[in-house]
């Protein structure tokens, strides 16, 4: 079974693809399973499900921010790694293996193929991050695999509009494709600041996935 989310527009026509391991999943995700994956695949028994997100101009856009710049300093002392948990990071890489547990001898369960993908810190240890996704899923994956830079995906199935002004009657400066991809600037009052394929607007808070304070899984 494959369920495809359409990704156009302003991130270049990319499509969220999900699709249970054993099925043809069509053209994204030809090269989801690599070698390694089906070797994982093999000592695991089975990966249970593939989770591919085609590569998009965002990837070139890395700032490179701190992970956990904007975690207060009081709220620091009591974890592993000295930031907030819950906390907002993005995925560093074009392919990103997400396990049952806290380490390689467990097995994946989600392959992500989504550079740049807001995924948000729920739990940690030395090595691993606990994630949860947009799509639901919450697994676990190295602290190598992410990036301090926040993104966000727009919410939604129509496309999103931004205005050059965080207020509802401000002129728009563009439209964001519904399930597209942006670096994130800042939020304030209800508000994000978003840059995506050259465009910066602004659009309300909770038409994007990344940037809730509290924890979106388990």
């Amino acid at each position: 079974m494959t369920i495809t989310f359409g990704l156009r527009g302003a991130m270049g026509g990319s499509e969220f693809v999900r699709s249970r391991g054993g099925s043809k999943a069509g053209r994204p995700t030809k090269t989801a399973f690599s070698s390694q994956a089906r070797t994982n695949c093999r000592a695991a028994v089975r990966v249970g499900v593939l989770l591919a997100l085609a590569a998009t101009p965002l990837a070139a856009c890395d700032r490179g921010d701190a992970e956990g710049s904007d975690c207060p300093a009081a709220a620091r002392a009591n974890t592993v790694s000295g930031y907030c948990v819950p906390r907002w990071v993005s995925l560093k890489h074009d392919e990103v293996y997400g396990r049952k547990g806290p380490g390689k001898d467990y097995p994946a369960v989600w392959v992500y193929r989504a550079r740049g993908l807001p995924v948000q810190i729920v739990a940690e240890t030395a090595e691993w991050r606990r994630v949860c996704d947009p799509f639901g899923g919450a697994t676990w994956i190295n602290r190598s695999m992410v990036a301090g830079r926040r993104t966000v995906l727009a919410l939604g199935s129509a496309p999103l509009d931004l205005q050059n002004t965080p207020k509802a009657d401000a002129p728009h400066t563009g439209l964001m494709a519904a399930r597209a991809l942006a670096n994130l600037d800042r939020c304030e009052n209800g508000w994000c600041k978003v840059k995506v394929a050259g465009l910066v607007g602004w659009a309300p808070s909770d038409h994007f996935w990344g940037v809730a304070p509290a924890a979106q899984c388990r």
